[in-house]
């Protein structure tokens, strides 16, 4: 059975789909990615579909879920590289992608990544410092 890899850089876990995802491909990709970035306790999720000229409502869906269920593991996702086509028709399908951050291109969507991960701890040291201020 075929595997998209996922690769781990730092805190954060790339996918670089190269073939155009059929269902059950999608669905491993799907359940791969979610238990990496549960093992690895990975801070965000970078997916490249540069190379993807179509999305049905299907590779949509799995794209949303994969973000809903990354965040609900404290991870941020980015899809990267989409095609003006694929986003035509993705809001033709009526899928908004809620929770998916996008960017132009791998090294903008890592600058995104890491800027949302920073604001993160940024405002979490902000409400222990709060938490602390209180409990005083």
């Amino acid at each position: 059975m075929d595997r998209i890899p996922i690769l781990r850089m730092g805190k954060f876990l790339l996918v670089t789909i190269q073939v155009d995802l059929y269902d059950r491909l999608a669905l491993t990709l799907e359940a791969d990615l979610v238990q990496m970035v549960n093992k690895t306790g990975a801070s965000g999720v970078l997916i490249d579909i540069s190379a993807v000229s179509i999305v049905d409502s299907f590779m949509g869906r799995i794209i949303g879920n994969i973000a809903s269920m990354s965040k609900i593991l404290d991870a941020e996702t980015v899809v990267v590289g989409m095609q003006p086509a694929v986003a035509i028709t993705l809001i033709e399908l009526g899928l908004p992608l809620k929770g998916v951050h996008t960017a132009l291109n791998v090294e903008k969507g890592m600058d995104l990544l890491k800027n949302m991960i920073n604001d993160t701890e940024a405002d979490q040291e902000q409400e222990d410092q709060e938490d602390d201020s209180v409990t005083e």
